[in-house]
């Protein structure tokens, strides 16, 4: 009897052992603003994605879609009205039925102009893709940095007059001062 409680007190102290190296190997996984950067820069709202941000991933490929659709526009205009002044210049005769219209509608000065103009446009429409794509980026670090950021309950800002009175050298000397104060507690 006196075997099988020492034996049966050692296997306990063996498992109790083992419980409590397991409870030290557990790793607390930190959320990491790299990790988040990366991903978004890898495709854009996997970092929000990351960051358990689902709400914004709809937002990002709505701003992507809605600034493709008009870069994509633009730069058709851009090739219909280059083909159609090439084609009133007599550079080039193998054009689309439009800009043949469009070099029978408009002068070689207007067809310069709608050109370029286009032209601008699509060009500033993929500098606005990438000014989106690195907001994408910027959105996914930022938020990743604060991701433990704890906002306690007691956040209060508080708004009180206040009237100072500044007494000078003589008896009709002093200023009074009115105002705000302004004390935020966090």
């Amino acid at each position: 009897m006196q075997k099988r409680f020492l034996i049966l007190l050692l296997i306990s102290f063996v498992a109790m052992f083992n419980l409590k190296a397991q409870e030290e190997s557990v790793v607390v996984k930190k959320h990491n603003p790299k990790r988040a950067t990366l991903y978004s820069a890898i495709l854009p709202g996997l970092g929000q994605a990351y960051n358990k941000k689902y709400w914004k991933i709809p937002i990002v490929y709505a701003g992507i879609g809605t600034i493709y659709y008009i870069a994509d526009m633009n730069g058709d205009y851009y090739r219909e009205f280059r083909d159609a002044y090439d084609y009133q210049s007599g550079i080039n005769t193998d054009v689309s039925e439009e800009a043949i219209e469009y070099a029978s509608k408009y002068s070689a000065n207007n067809l310069i102009t709608l050109r370029d103009s286009y032209r601008r446009d699509m060009e500033l429409s993929w500098i606005i893709m990438v000014l989106w794509y690195g907001i994408n980026i910027i959105d996914a670090s930022v938020d990743a940095h604060f991701f433990e950021y704890d906002i306690g309950d007691d956040l209060t800002l508080k708004v009180e007059p206040v009237i100072q009175t500044n007494f000078g050298e003589t008896a009709y000397n002093h200023n009074i001062n009115t105002g705000l104060s302004l004390k935020l507690k966090f």
